[in-house]
């Protein structure tokens, strides 16, 4: 047998090979009956906390003209001003909500009723 033949024997086989295994491997590649599970990318988009929910209607005392952030995983009211620099916050404390300025030094208190503190 010449190398010229062996070459073409071995092309022509090689052919029918990849022939007959790419169908297959498209087949296995676009299984579309697998349930394909998100990356931890789209589960980090939304996560499936429910968000908190604290009811601020208690907190009398909002700066003039500031912007009010409410964070109610923590707890607290920010207040920002209109440019969003931090201008202080407030925080439930016990029987009593206690506002600070933006260095974190106490400014107010309010007392709360006891209808209040019920909330």
């Amino acid at each position: 047998m010449t190398l010229r033949l062996q070459r073409r024997i071995f092309h022509t086989c090689t052919g029918i090979f990849l022939a007959c295994l790419l169908p297959l491997a498209a087949a296995m590649a676009d299984d579309d009956d697998e349930e394909k599970h998100p990356d931890m990318h789209a589960l980090a988009a939304n996560p499936g906390i429910p968000k908190a929910h604290k009811d601020f209607s208690a907190y009398r005392f909002r700066p003039e003209g500031d912007l009010v952030v409410e964070q109610p995983d923590t707890g607290r009211l920010l207040f920002r001003t209109k440019d969003g620099r931090p201008d202080g916050y407030a925080v439930r404390r016990g029987g009593s909500i206690v506002y600070y300025n933006a260095a974190g030094h106490p400014t107010r208190v309010q007392h709360l009723t006891a209808e209040e503190q019920a909330r």
